[in-house]
């Protein structure tokens, strides 16, 4: 059969990324506590088209998650990033993969047990022979403003939050690692689950701890600069203001 993806191109334009994108699969993450996690994966794998080639083999992309069926993991996406340049003929490979992460948490003083969800990813890239891995969490926190705080009478308002953590790695770093630096430099964590005793101890917890998002990622940063296994690190945190019709953002950016 005709191939038309092998034809030639003439316009001379090259194309940095081609591709199959948001495909959902099963897919196993390493977990501090339990070694092993099922979850599953939103995938993108991508390589780049010099201008002499008018498309690529999409196909191609699912028989290599298919190759690695039960296997999809951080230890075989270096494998995969191979596989893609060798069967799709690429001289760059990228592969997103985007879950979700839960941790079985403890409320604070009841200590009832339950799951919270967090959004993580993994990214690898295989360019001129040089592999770069990169992990990425969202982690929902609360923030208390120390201005609020300071002016009133009695009170002061408070929002839940999300900080994104996003480094460079040289060597492997635990999702749960981030997360914790995450809640510490807040204001409070969340919960899923909390009873009477545990929101008196939350809510007074945020109201000795104010926050402001510049707080949060300065206190993320002093923490990702002590990590040796880190070459890169990006920093956001959006707080939801509950008084105003906006968030507040700050973010920080930094190669060590």
């Amino acid at each position: 059969m005709k191939d038309i993806q092998n034809q030639s191109d003439h316009r001379n334009v090259p194309i940095n990324k081609v591709g199959v994108k948001d495909v959902k699969y099963p897919i196993t993450v390493l977990d501090k506590k339990n070694q092993a996690q099922n979850t599953i994966g939103i995938i993108n794998m991508y390589v780049n088209l010099p201008h002499n080639f008018r498309g690529t083999h999409m196909s191609r992309f699912i028989e290599i998650l298919n190759k690695y069926h039960n296997r999809l993991h951080i230890d075989t996406m270096s494998d995969i990033l191979q596989d893609m340049k060798e069967k799709l003929e690429a001289e760059e490979t990228h592969m997103e993969m985007t879950f979700p992460y839960f941790i079985e948490k403890e409320a604070p003083v009841s200590k009832m047990k339950s799951l919270s969800e967090y959004e993580c990813k993994y990214s690898g890239t295989l360019k001129n022979g040089v592999e770069e891995f990169v992990i990425k969490v969202i982690v929902p926190v609360t923030s208390v403003c120390p201005c609020s705080k300071e002016i009133s009478e009695y009170g002061a308002h408070n929002q839940r939050s999300h900080v994104t953590i996003e480094v460079k790695m040289n060597d492997f770093i635990w999702f749960e690692d981030l997360i914790e630096i995450a809640e510490n430099a807040a204001s409070s964590p969340v919960y899923s689950i909390l009873k009477r005793v545990d929101e008196k101890y939350v809510t007074e917890q945020g109201y000795d701890n104010p926050m402001f998002v510049e707080d949060i990622v300065r206190n993320i940063a002093v923490e990702l600069n002590k990590l040796e296994s880190i070459d890169w690190y990006h920093i956001e945190s959006e707080n939801f203001e509950s008084i105003h019709n906006h968030s507040a953002y700050a973010s920080i950016d930094s190669r060590k």
